[in-house]
């Protein structure tokens, strides 16, 4: 019977925590069996009109990662903020996707929100995201995305 109880009384009081964030990768984003063409290695950086346009926008997504719980690493590219809060930016694979080279397709950006803004110190260096992804897609100036993700944490790409 205690057991029972102090089963109920952690139930209710919430201290019986969810499983932790499935860590994803930018593989795990495109579905298992689709061949991808890697728009980086066919990068120039000439300055050529052509070169900044968003290849191949018939990018698959991986609906089974609809509403999951994910961190992610990766880079970010600022949307919305200011010198010392970003609250909505672009994540992507590798630096400079979307300013200095064609953005990836769209299953390899997710649009990331966070609510009351995160600071990031260097562009340079990665992050992981953590938070909600979703199946959804978004359209900006610089690139359509697959996925958006509400962020819950922000942190340093640790190996």
């Amino acid at each position: 019977m205690r057991f029972i109880t102090l089963f109920l009384i952690c139930m209710l009081s919430g201290t019986v925590h969810s499983a932790p964030p499935k860590e994803i990768f930018w593989e795990d984003l495109i579905p298992k069996g689709h061949v991808q063409i890697d728009t980086q290695d066919a990068a120039s950086h000439d300055g050529a009109d052509q070169n900044w346009v968003q290849p191949s926008l018939d990018a698959p997504v991986v609906k089974s990662l609809d509403g999951k719980s994910v961190s992610l690493p990766g880079f970010v590219v600022p949307l919305e903020g200011d010198n010392q809060l970003i609250r909505e930016f672009l994540l992507v694979p590798y630096f400079g996707a979307c300013i200095h080279v064609p953005p990836p397709p769209p299953n390899q950006i997710v649009h990331v929100k966070i609510k009351g803004g995160v600071p990031i110190d260097s562009l340079y260096d990665a992050i992981t995201v953590t938070g909600v992804i979703k199946v959804e897609t978004w359209q900006g100036e610089l690139a359509q995305t697959g996925y958006t993700m509400q962020a819950v944490g922000v942190a340093p790409f640790e190996l």
